[in-house]
Protein backbone atom coordinates (compact mmCIF):
# COMPACT_ATOMS: atom_id res chain seq x y z
CA UNK A 1 0.00 0.00 0.00
CA UNK A 2 1.18 3.65 -0.71
CA UNK A 3 0.99 6.08 1.90
CA UNK A 4 2.10 9.91 1.87
CA UNK A 5 3.30 11.39 5.73
CA UNK A 6 3.00 14.88 5.22
CA UNK A 7 5.89 16.34 8.03
CA UNK A 8 5.47 20.11 6.71
CA UNK A 9 3.69 22.39 4.84
CA UNK A 10 3.54 26.13 4.40
CA UNK A 11 5.94 29.51 3.97
CA UNK A 12 8.12 28.14 6.75
CA UNK A 13 9.19 24.91 5.43
CA UNK A 14 7.87 21.70 2.93
CA UNK A 15 8.35 18.43 2.73
CA UNK A 16 6.57 14.96 2.92
CA UNK A 17 7.53 11.65 2.47
CA UNK A 18 5.60 9.27 -0.05
CA UNK A 19 6.47 5.18 0.28
CA UNK A 20 5.20 1.80 -0.88
CA UNK A 21 6.83 -1.32 0.51
CA UNK A 22 9.61 -1.30 -1.49
CA UNK A 23 10.52 2.54 -2.28
CA UNK A 24 10.73 5.96 0.01
CA UNK A 25 11.36 9.14 -1.45
CA UNK A 26 10.54 12.73 0.02
CA UNK A 27 9.19 15.76 -2.11
CA UNK A 28 11.13 18.75 -1.48
CA UNK A 29 13.38 19.82 1.55
CA UNK A 30 12.86 22.78 3.11
CA UNK A 31 12.97 21.83 6.76
CA UNK A 32 16.13 20.57 8.79
CA UNK A 33 17.63 17.33 8.15
CA UNK A 34 17.20 17.12 12.33
CA UNK A 35 13.40 17.52 12.05
CA UNK A 36 13.20 15.11 8.87
CA UNK A 37 15.34 12.67 11.03
CA UNK A 38 13.28 13.26 13.94
CA UNK A 39 9.91 12.02 11.72
CA UNK A 40 11.40 9.68 10.39
CA UNK A 41 12.35 8.04 13.57
CA UNK A 42 8.66 8.68 14.79
CA UNK A 43 7.43 6.44 11.53
CA UNK A 44 10.78 3.45 12.48
CA UNK A 45 12.57 4.74 9.43
CA UNK A 46 15.87 6.08 8.74
CA UNK A 47 17.48 8.12 5.77
CA UNK A 48 19.26 4.92 4.95
CA UNK A 49 15.98 3.86 3.22
CA UNK A 50 14.94 6.77 1.58
CA UNK A 51 15.83 6.76 -2.74
CA UNK A 52 15.54 9.63 -3.66
CA UNK A 53 14.27 13.72 -3.37
CA UNK A 54 12.07 15.24 -5.76
CA UNK A 55 12.41 18.99 -6.18
CA UNK A 56 9.35 21.09 -7.24
CA UNK A 57 11.57 24.10 -7.38
CA UNK A 58 14.38 26.43 -5.91
CA UNK A 59 12.40 28.48 -3.50
CA UNK A 60 14.46 28.58 0.32
CA UNK A 61 10.97 27.12 1.70
CA UNK A 62 11.56 24.11 -0.42
CA UNK A 63 14.97 23.67 -0.39
CA UNK A 64 16.76 25.28 2.77
CA UNK A 65 17.29 21.63 4.08
CA UNK A 66 18.30 20.00 1.14
CA UNK A 67 22.27 20.58 1.51
CA UNK A 68 22.24 19.24 5.25
CA UNK A 69 19.72 16.39 3.92
CA UNK A 70 21.89 14.87 1.38
CA UNK A 71 25.66 16.16 1.28
CA UNK A 72 27.24 13.65 3.17
CA UNK A 73 24.87 10.49 1.78
CA UNK A 74 24.53 8.66 -1.29
CA UNK A 75 20.70 10.06 -2.02
CA UNK A 76 20.38 11.56 -5.29
CA UNK A 77 18.14 15.00 -5.88
CA UNK A 78 15.28 14.49 -9.23
CA UNK A 79 14.51 18.05 -10.71
CA UNK A 80 13.75 19.27 -14.33
CA UNK A 81 16.12 20.82 -16.15
CA UNK A 82 15.89 24.82 -15.34
CA UNK A 83 14.87 23.74 -11.39
CA UNK A 84 17.80 21.64 -11.51
CA UNK A 85 19.92 24.77 -13.28
CA UNK A 86 19.15 26.85 -10.56
CA UNK A 87 19.99 24.51 -7.81
CA UNK A 88 22.88 23.86 -9.30
CA UNK A 89 24.22 27.70 -9.93
CA UNK A 90 23.43 27.88 -5.96
CA UNK A 91 24.68 24.85 -4.80
CA UNK A 92 27.82 23.31 -6.76
CA UNK A 93 28.31 20.60 -5.03
CA UNK A 94 24.87 18.81 -6.06
CA UNK A 95 26.63 18.29 -9.47
CA UNK A 96 27.06 14.69 -8.53
CA UNK A 97 23.42 13.76 -7.09
CA UNK A 98 21.26 15.46 -8.99
CA UNK A 99 19.48 14.08 -11.90
CA UNK A 100 17.74 15.86 -14.42
CA UNK A 101 14.22 14.66 -15.08
CA UNK A 102 12.41 15.46 -18.15
CA UNK A 103 8.30 17.00 -17.93
CA UNK A 104 5.29 15.55 -19.09
CA UNK A 105 6.88 12.05 -19.49
CA UNK A 106 7.07 9.42 -16.96
CA UNK A 107 10.08 7.57 -15.21
CA UNK A 108 10.62 5.22 -12.66
CA UNK A 109 12.37 5.45 -9.22
CA UNK A 110 12.14 1.87 -7.40
CA UNK A 111 8.85 0.54 -7.50
CA UNK A 112 6.95 4.27 -8.15
CA UNK A 113 6.59 5.46 -11.51
CA UNK A 114 6.78 9.05 -11.32
CA UNK A 115 5.49 12.08 -13.69
CA UNK A 116 6.22 16.05 -13.52
CA UNK A 117 3.77 18.52 -14.61
CA UNK A 118 4.45 22.26 -14.93
CA UNK A 119 2.72 24.50 -12.14
CA UNK A 120 2.07 28.43 -13.02
CA UNK A 121 4.53 30.33 -9.73
CA UNK A 122 6.83 33.29 -10.36
CA UNK A 123 9.89 31.48 -11.31
CA UNK A 124 11.19 30.13 -14.48
CA UNK A 125 10.06 26.90 -13.67
CA UNK A 126 8.27 24.87 -11.05
CA UNK A 127 6.52 21.57 -10.74
CA UNK A 128 4.09 19.08 -9.01
CA UNK A 129 4.45 15.62 -9.37
CA UNK A 130 1.80 12.62 -10.24
CA UNK A 131 3.09 9.13 -8.46
CA UNK A 132 1.79 6.20 -9.74
CA UNK A 133 1.96 2.61 -7.73
CA UNK A 134 -0.33 1.03 -5.74
CA UNK A 135 -2.77 3.82 -6.20
CA UNK A 136 -2.06 7.53 -7.59
CA UNK A 137 -0.72 10.72 -5.86
CA UNK A 138 -0.61 13.95 -7.35
CA UNK A 139 0.98 16.75 -5.52
CA UNK A 140 0.49 20.05 -7.28
CA UNK A 141 1.14 23.22 -4.48
CA UNK A 142 3.12 26.72 -5.20
CA UNK A 143 0.35 27.87 -8.38
CA UNK A 144 -1.57 30.65 -8.83
CA UNK A 145 -3.98 29.06 -11.04
CA UNK A 146 -5.41 25.91 -12.53
CA UNK A 147 -3.23 24.91 -15.81
CA UNK A 148 -4.72 22.43 -18.57
CA UNK A 149 -1.55 20.54 -18.04
CA UNK A 150 -2.25 20.59 -14.33
CA UNK A 151 -5.45 19.60 -14.87
CA UNK A 152 -5.00 17.00 -16.85
CA UNK A 153 -2.40 15.68 -14.10
CA UNK A 154 -4.49 15.53 -11.19
CA UNK A 155 -7.64 13.89 -12.50
CA UNK A 156 -8.32 10.94 -11.81
CA UNK A 157 -5.22 10.55 -9.14
CA UNK A 158 -7.22 8.97 -5.67
CA UNK A 159 -4.75 11.58 -3.50
CA UNK A 160 -3.82 14.75 -4.27
CA UNK A 161 -2.49 17.43 -2.46
CA UNK A 162 -3.50 21.06 -3.18
CA UNK A 163 -2.09 24.52 -2.14
CA UNK A 164 -5.03 26.14 -0.79
CA UNK A 165 -2.74 29.35 0.33
CA UNK A 166 -4.88 32.22 1.27
CA UNK A 167 -8.22 33.34 1.95
CA UNK A 168 -8.64 36.53 -0.45
CA UNK A 169 -10.50 38.88 2.26
CA UNK A 170 -7.78 37.97 5.02
CA UNK A 171 -5.00 38.93 1.85
CA UNK A 172 -6.33 41.88 0.88
CA UNK A 173 -6.98 43.83 4.21
CA UNK A 174 -3.73 42.41 5.50
CA UNK A 175 -0.26 44.05 6.21
CA UNK A 176 1.16 42.71 3.19
CA UNK A 177 2.64 45.69 0.80
CA UNK A 178 0.57 45.82 -2.34
CA UNK A 179 3.25 44.75 -4.25
CA UNK A 180 3.49 41.25 -2.49
CA UNK A 181 -0.20 40.97 -2.58
CA UNK A 182 -0.34 41.38 -6.52
CA UNK A 183 2.04 38.93 -6.34
CA UNK A 184 0.36 36.73 -4.39
CA UNK A 185 -3.15 36.83 -6.32
CA UNK A 186 -1.74 36.72 -9.57
CA UNK A 187 -1.96 33.66 -12.40
CA UNK A 188 1.30 33.49 -11.28
CA UNK A 189 1.51 33.26 -7.40
CA UNK A 190 -0.64 30.70 -5.41
CA UNK A 191 -4.25 29.36 -5.29
CA UNK A 192 -6.66 31.21 -2.98
CA UNK A 193 -9.02 29.14 -0.69
CA UNK A 194 -11.54 29.75 -3.46
CA UNK A 195 -9.75 28.63 -6.00
CA UNK A 196 -8.66 25.09 -4.17
CA UNK A 197 -12.41 24.55 -3.29
CA UNK A 198 -13.75 25.01 -7.10
CA UNK A 199 -11.06 22.92 -8.67
CA UNK A 200 -11.20 19.63 -5.62
CA UNK A 201 -15.05 19.54 -6.47
CA UNK A 202 -13.63 19.31 -9.65
CA UNK A 203 -11.63 16.31 -8.85
CA UNK A 204 -13.83 14.89 -6.50
CA UNK A 205 -16.31 14.60 -9.51
CA UNK A 206 -13.59 12.76 -11.10
CA UNK A 207 -12.86 10.53 -8.45
CA UNK A 208 -10.56 11.86 -6.22
CA UNK A 209 -11.27 9.93 -2.68
CA UNK A 210 -8.48 11.68 -0.43
CA UNK A 211 -7.82 15.67 -0.97
CA UNK A 212 -5.09 17.03 1.24
CA UNK A 213 -5.03 21.58 1.59
CA UNK A 214 -1.87 22.34 1.57
CA UNK A 215 1.05 24.84 1.76
CA UNK A 216 -1.31 27.94 3.88
CA UNK A 217 -0.34 31.15 4.78
CA UNK A 218 0.35 31.51 8.29
CA UNK A 219 -0.54 35.50 8.01
CA UNK A 220 -3.28 34.85 4.98
CA UNK A 221 -5.42 31.94 6.11
CA UNK A 222 -6.11 29.84 8.95
CA UNK A 223 -7.33 26.04 8.93
CA UNK A 224 -10.71 26.66 9.86
CA UNK A 225 -11.15 28.88 6.79
CA UNK A 226 -9.67 26.46 4.39
CA UNK A 227 -11.44 23.37 5.55
CA UNK A 228 -14.93 25.51 5.65
CA UNK A 229 -14.91 26.79 2.19
CA UNK A 230 -13.88 23.42 0.58
CA UNK A 231 -15.75 20.93 3.00
CA UNK A 232 -18.82 23.04 1.34
CA UNK A 233 -17.39 22.77 -2.33
CA UNK A 234 -17.20 18.70 -1.77
CA UNK A 235 -21.01 18.48 0.01
CA UNK A 236 -22.09 15.53 -1.55
CA UNK A 237 -19.26 13.82 -3.08
CA UNK A 238 -17.40 10.98 -1.47
CA UNK A 239 -14.24 12.77 -0.86
CA UNK A 240 -12.45 13.00 1.96
CA UNK A 241 -10.78 15.99 3.31
CA UNK A 242 -7.67 16.80 5.25
CA UNK A 243 -5.44 19.77 6.09
CA UNK A 244 -1.20 19.47 5.92
CA UNK A 245 0.15 20.64 9.09
CA UNK A 246 2.69 23.41 9.62
CA UNK A 247 4.17 21.13 12.40
CA UNK A 248 3.96 17.35 13.25
CA UNK A 249 3.08 14.72 10.44
CA UNK A 250 0.12 13.48 8.54
CA UNK A 251 0.03 10.07 7.21
CA UNK A 252 -3.28 8.82 4.99
CA UNK A 253 -2.90 6.23 2.86
CA UNK A 254 -3.30 6.21 -1.06
CA UNK A 255 -5.49 3.83 -2.31
CA UNK A 256 -8.23 3.45 -5.24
Amino acid sequence: MMRVHVFASGSSGNCLLLENQETRILIDAGISKRRVDGTLAGLGLGMEQIGGVLITHEHSDHISGLESLVKRLDLPVFAPHTVAARLLGAKPWLQEKLRVIPVGEPFDLGSLRITAFHTSHDTDESVGYRIEGEGIYAHATDTGCVTEEMRTALLGADTVLLESNHDEDMLRWGPYPIYLKKRILSARGHLSNAACAAFARELAEGGTRRIILAHLSRENNRPEKAMEETGRALAGTAAELYCAPVLGCLTIDIRH
